[in-house]
């Protein structure tokens, strides 16, 4: 099974049963070295038909980091990284991102785009200008190894922040954080869907504003930056602060 069969299969899998879904369709379309995958699900509705978009881009001649990453040495790599993301990768201030238990193709992904300078954040970019590709998959494998604390939802995640996660806001076009992330938040590994569950609501909006605004704009076909442009404050913060309770 290729990877982009997988992929699509982790989706189908994550909405199946789903109440209201009728229909999946997929198509590949070759785009110089990559392929796009599209997963289009159309809830039925009484009134109008929301398509949710799940688009991937995958790398058809080989991974986009095939070096392997060693764990151990990874461990070894990450003294320097536990000051802000804690010693077991769960970072005790909200602003900073809990590592453990994150897909290790994502976070070498992100390494790179700070050394590169496609991501920005002052403390970031120099951590990781002197990384190098092995350095990151070292780190990114063993973060992969870690467990992720389970966090609490905050007080205005319900019902909103739950309704944005599970159905989208059908009135403003905004897909489900379920459909690519998973209903629990666990992302689909090697598919470039991170992780979620039990991230700190403070970090995840301030990345839904950055996606919003497009500060951050390292997402495969602006995916993320079409998901938030149509957001609020209000929406963005409830659907961050039910997130930081998933698990």
């Amino acid at each position: 099974m290729t990877e982009v069969s997988r992929f699509a299969l982790e989706c189908s899998r994550t909405l199946q049963g789903r109440k209201g879904f009728a229909t999946i369709d997929l198509y590949c379309a070759p785009r110089s070295r990559n392929s796009f995958l599209f997963l289009t699900v159309g809830p039925i509705m009484k009134k109008s038909l929301m398509h949710l978009v799940c688009g991937l881009s995958l790398a058809i001649a080989g991974a986009a980091y095939a070096v392997t990453g060693d764990p151990v040495a990874g461990e070894s790599k990450a003294a320097v990284c536990a000051a802000c993301h804690g010693i077991d990768g769960n970072s005790a201030a909200p602003t900073f991102p809990k590592l453990a238990g994150q897909h290790a193709d994502y976070t070498a992904k992100q390494l790179a785009n700070y050394k590169s300078g496609d991501r920005e954040n002052a403390i970031m970019m120099p951590q990781a200008a002197g990384l190098s590709e092995q350095d990151m998959a070292d780190l990114a494998a063993y973060y992969a190894t870690l467990q992720t604390s389970v966090g609490v939802a905050g007080e205005n995640a319900a019902p909103m922040g739950e309704a944005i996660f599970r159905a989208g806001i059908p009135g403003s076009n905004t897909p489900a954080c379920a459909s690519c992330h998973g209903a629990n938040g666990a992302g689909i590994p090697g598919a470039g869907f991170p992780q979620l569950s039990g991230q700190h609501a403070d970090y995840v909006a301030t990345q839904l504003r950055a996606y919003r605004d497009g500060s951050r704009a390292t997402d495969a076909n602006a995916m993320m930056r079409s998901a938030t442009k149509r957001m609020t404050d209000a929406e963005i913060d409830a659907v961050a602060a039910y997130i930081q309770g998933l698990f």
